[in-house]
């Protein structure tokens, strides 16, 4: 048996072992897999915009002649007026100078990090950052560090001890954690880039349009040098960005292998991006009322069941532990129509396997409530 098969076979006896579900259909907070409709408690459509026809009929009816390819990379012949229009709104959005989207989450980060940490720079990340700033810090030519999760001393300690053996030092932090829902002192942050002389950068990617009084998510006024976002979350599009000061953006638009080496996202897809940025950002904040009216509503059901949890947001984890108890529970679930994934290593560490409640502002409390009696009762 060679080392592929071998590695497979771990992967099953470990019920670790990932299969791509057939999804036939989406609509408002439900799902259709193979056959079966479930209440959908595991999108990142945060406002639950993408599931929404009368907004797609709506923008379709003026995308009269929109590319639905580009068919390049932006330096070459893959950019149009969609994206400087969708570049101009981001930077506006957050009080930047200018904006660069890239095509997914991940490879903002992974261009970002690895263009700015370079031979004699150091990177300080939280460890429980996201896979895509991991693999940015392992692809850069620069050293990292990774403080314990959301302990600032342990930063200071780290800062303090490493900062003067290198040129630039950059603090990177998401603002809300993918798999905790827990949230980054972003003002303490703040405090360290300034005393130990380094950039910040935060990834905004699950607040965005989501969290906070702005649709910028939680470090809009203050200052982090770098942000980084997603569209195709809380906005229910496609695709991503970095917004900084323009001598940054110039820089990565010269750098970033991944901006420069990748076919440009079809111009409907950026247009689409910033018709709704735009042209519906009072019912985006309609949305994010409701999934804050939700979310409080939630926590509140929580507390009342003695419940503790570290998020303070609308992704909730109910941390089982062991892979199998993990699945098992998953599955009880979905026969109840529930669809809640098991979330296994390695995107959690081991041990911590769980059910990542994602609200969404289709979902509703009574729903949450019976999975949460459910997973008492077995558990």
């Amino acid at each position: 048996m060679d080392r592929i098969a071998e590695e497979l076979t771990k992967l099953k006896l470990n019920n670790q072992f990932r299969t791509i579900p057939d999804i036939e259909s989406k609509s408002d907070g439900k799902i259709v897999v193979s056959g079966v409709e479930y209440v959908n408690f595991a999108s990142n459509d945060y406002l639950g915009i993408s599931t929404k026809s009368d907004l797609r009929e709506e923008f379709l009816s003026s995308a009269n002649d929109m590319l639905l390819s580009s068919a390049s990379a932006r330096l070459l012949t893959g950019s149009s007026a969609e994206y400087n229009e969708l570049e101009k709104t981001l930077a506006d959005i957050f009080g930047k100078e200018r904006a660069l989207i890239f095509n997914t989450g991940y490879q903002a980060n992974l261009g970002v990090i690895s263009t700015l940490a370079g031979k004699g720079d150091v990177v300080f990340s939280d460890k429980l950052n996201h896979a895509s700033i991991i693999d940015g810090m392992q692809l850069s030519k620069g050293d990292f560090y990774r403080y314990k999760h959301l302990d600032y001393d342990n930063l200071e300690n780290l800062l303090e001890s490493k900062r003067g053996e290198y040129k630039r030092a950059i603090i990177v932090s998401e603002s809300v954690f993918s798999m905790d829902g827990d949230i980054a002192d972003i003002d303490r942050l703040i405090e360290l880039k300034k005393k130990y002389n380094c950039m910040l950068m935060i990834d905004e990617a699950h607040a965005f349009c989501a969290c906070g009084k702005t649709l910028a998510g939680l470090s809009y006024g203050k200052e982090a040098d770098i942000i980084t976002a997603t569209l195709g979350k809380a906005v229910g599009s496609f695709g991503a960005f970095c917004v900084s000061n323009k001598q940054i953006i110039e820089y990565l638009i010269n750098k970033a292998r991944s901006f420069i080496f990748s076919t440009s996202i079809p111009p409907i897809n950026i247009a689409w991006s910033n018709w709704l940025l735009n042209k519906k950002r009072d019912y985006i904040y309609e949305q994010k009322q409701k999934l804050e009216h939700l979310t409080k509503a939630v926590h509140a059901s929580l507390k009342l069941r003695g419940i503790d949890t570290v998020s303070k947001t609308h992704i909730i984890p109910l941390v089982i532990g062991e892979n199998d108890s993990t699945v098992k529970v998953s599955e009880q679930l979905r026969s109840m129509g529930y669809y809640i994934p098991a979330i296994r290593p390695p995107t959690v560490p081991q041990g911590s396997s769980r059910l990542r409640i994602s609200l969404t502002a289709d979902c509703k409390v009574k729903d949450f409530e019976q999975v949460i009696q459910v997973v008492n009762n077995i558990l």
